[in-house]
């Protein structure tokens, strides 16, 4: 079983408006509001496919109360900590003719201090009730809890007998990759931002990717939108090439492709498949409206469209 931390949940809002463009007045074609944060998209992603999972992190006011009746109705399973302010909205315009896509995201409420270490207790009695075998960190840290945060959380979940996995950005990913999760999964642009060089290439990526291995992480993804992604561990190196798709959004892709991910390893398949799974979900997730709102008829027609090769 998976769970999903999101600690800066949101109420996502995507606009479609093509042939956008800045300081002017535009009438949008569409609009899809939807719970998210990307360990809710993880959640969803999971639940859709058909697998267990689980969610938790922090909400707050009205906008956290949305995500939570959203789960409900979606039937995952949440425990969420909250508190007193308001969780964020996210914003994505997306312009479908020019296959732009621009985002403004809240930073999310001031969190005390101290609720670091009631998610600590609350993530360790979460695994202790329930089959859990992954958890993944996922997304930005709100104003207010330290940029450790997700290390903490890591040393935890080890201690409790699970993996974790971590998919964040900036200090809280230096940071939690510092304390060594299971798995780190960068996108190309938060890995150039950790190495402090150029990625280019899926070649470039695994050179990187492998210098990120060593201690208690055994394996490290790397997205790269259209370009697939690429996935190392300890013994091989692969490339997973991505299928041409209609874009409409790119909302949350790569959180599709971490739930389908981590669902076919707890299936027993092999890296390889769960790297081409993954990346077909993420494909999927970019046909559509609304993070992880994807289904497994989507994810097989595309995982045949995808390759895999040795980089």
């Amino acid at each position: 079983m998976v769970l999903t931390v999101t600690l800066n949940a949101a109420v996502d809002r995507t606009y479609r408006v093509d042939g956008f463009r800045l300081d002017t007045v535009h009438r949008c074609h569409d609009v899809r509001v939807v719970a998210g944060g990307k360990g809710v998209n993880v959640a969803r992603t999971i639940s859709r496919l058909g697998g267990e999972t689980a969610a938790t992190g922090i909400l707050a006011g009205h906008n956290g109360s949305i995500v939570a009746d959203s789960l409900t109705q979606e039937g995952i399973p949440a425990s969420f900590l909250w508190t007193e302010g308001e969780s964020r909205t996210c914003i994505a315009v997306v312009d479908g003719q020019a296959r732009t896509q621009t985002e403004v995201n809240e930073s999310g409420p001031n969190i005390p201090a101290s609720t670091a270490d009631e998610l600590e207790a609350h993530l360790r009695a979460m695994i202790s009730d329930m089959p859990i075998d992954y958890v993944a960190l996922c997304g930005s840290v709100p104003p207010g809890l330290p940029d450790d945060v997700y290390g903490t959380m890591i040393d935890a979940i080890w201690d409790s007998g699970a993996r974790p996995v971590l998919d964040s950005s900036g200090e809280p990913l230096r940071k939690g990759y510092a304390a060594g999760p299971w798995m780190v999964k960068p996108n190309v642009l938060e890995l150039m931002q950790l190495i402090g060089r150029n990625v280019e290439t899926p070649c470039d990526a695994a050179d990187a990717a492998t210098g990120l291995l060593g201690g208690r992480v055994e394996v490290a993804v790397v997205t790269m939108g259209a370009m697939g992604c690429v996935v190392v561990d300890r013994s091989r190196r692969r490339w997973v090439s991505s299928p041409s798709v209609p874009f409409v959004s790119a909302v949350g892709s790569g959180d599709a492709l971490l739930g389908a991910m981590l669902l076919t390893l707890e299936r027993g398949n092999t890296w390889d498949e769960a790297a081409r799974i993954g990346v077909a979900a993420g494909a999927a997730n970019a046909c559509v409206y609304g993070a992880g709102y994807i289904s497994s008829e989507q994810v097989a027609q595309l995982y045949a469209q995808t390759d895999i090769v040795e980089v």
